[in-house]
This record gives C-alpha cells, structure tokens and sequence, in this order.
C-alpha cells in the first residue's frame, strides 16, 4: 500500500474501536430500554420548599436543577429570564433575602428557607412598583429579555439607597447584559422611580 496515509494496523484497530464503540452504544440502548425508570448519575430527586414572593412552594426537582430552571419550570415563574446560564449576562437576577443574585448559579437545593423574590413578586396586585412603572415610562426595555434582571437590581438599589447617582445605577447594572443597549433609559427610569418614592 504505498503512498497509503494509513497502515493496515491503524486502519484494523480503528475497525476493532468503532465496533466496540457500537456495541457499547447499543448495551447502553437496549439497557435504557429495559429499564425506563433508570435516571442517569447524579439526578437524584429531592421534595423542598421555595418560599417565593412571600408564598411556600413545594416541589420535586432533581439535584442539578438550578434556581432558575425550578422558577421558570415547574413554578412557572417565567419572567425570570435565563440567558448565558454561567452567572455572565444576569438576566436571571432576583432577590435571595433582598439581595439580587443569579439564579442560574444557584442549585435549588441550595436556597434553603431563604426567601426568593421574582419579578413578578414586586409587583403588588395590580399595581406595579415604582421601578416598573419608570422603565415603562422612560423606554427603558427594548427586547425585553433583560428586562427582569435590571428591574430587580435597581429596585435593590433603592432599598439600600432612596436618592442613588446616575453612577450609583451605572454600578448596580454594571454586570447586565443589554443586547439593544438600553442602558441610559434604564439609568434615567431608575432615578425616576427613585424620585417618586422619595414623594
């Protein structure tokens, strides 16, 4: 075979690994099929209790499941977004006893009876928080997907400080992704709503 790229050894012992490969491959099938009921290692299931805006919530979710996925899943809170998945974007952002963090990078197992605020959870009923109210008013969503994120930090924000800068906002959003680049308008509807709380 000269001229050949490959020796007759290499091309056999590629044969021998790609049928052992398919068989492997087809004991894993006809197990799965066998047995329906296998869950995969490390999916162990467990019952808790999210207390999430101000109600308990039982569920069963499995040991991988995220804040953010039990949220949008199987509690369908849905207006907390899930972007990157990797902490990077913050559109997943809500409240773990008033402080904003990333839900995608907390296991649902981990929250523990600390208390989950949503963004539907700032609303009261039918009237929206102040916070929502200016980011209607000042444009301050484009898409929209990054939307609840930024409304949880700056509502954050003024918890902890009712008359906040234009660099104080600027911080609070320094880790939010906006792909339409709303950012001035979300600055601008922040100090607004801080305004109207302040009367």
């Amino acid at each position: 075979m000269a001229g050949s790229e490959f020796s007759r050894r290499e091309v056999v012992g590629g044969s021998i690994s790609l049928t052992v490969g398919a068989r492997a491959a087809g004991w894993a099938s006809a197990e799965a099929d066998e047995f329906p009921g296998t869950r995969p290692l490390g999916a162990a299931t467990h019952a808790i209790v999210l207390r999430v805006n101000g109600a308990d919530r039982p569920l069963t979710v499995e040991s991988r499941t995220t804040l953010a996925e039990a949220l949008r899943g199987p509690l369908a809170l849905t207006g907390t977004k899930i972007g990157c998945n990797r902490g990077a974007c913050s559109a997943c952002t809500v409240w773990l006893d008033g402080v904003p963090v990333c839900s995608c990078m907390m296991l649902a197992v981990e929250v523990g009876s600390r208390a989950v605020t949503t963004i539907e959870g700032l609303a009261q009923g039918d009237a929206l928080h102040p916070v929502q109210e200016a980011f209607v008013e000042h444009d301050a969503m484009q898409c929209g997907f990054c939307t609840p994120g930024m409304a949880m930090s700056v509502a954050a924000l003024l918890e902890r400080n009712g008359d906040p800068t234009a660099e104080d906002v600027e911080r609070a959003i320094a880790g939010h992704v906006c792909r339409c680049g709303s950012y001035p308008h979300v600055v601008a509807a922040t100090l607004a709503a801080a305004k109207a709380r302040r009367g």
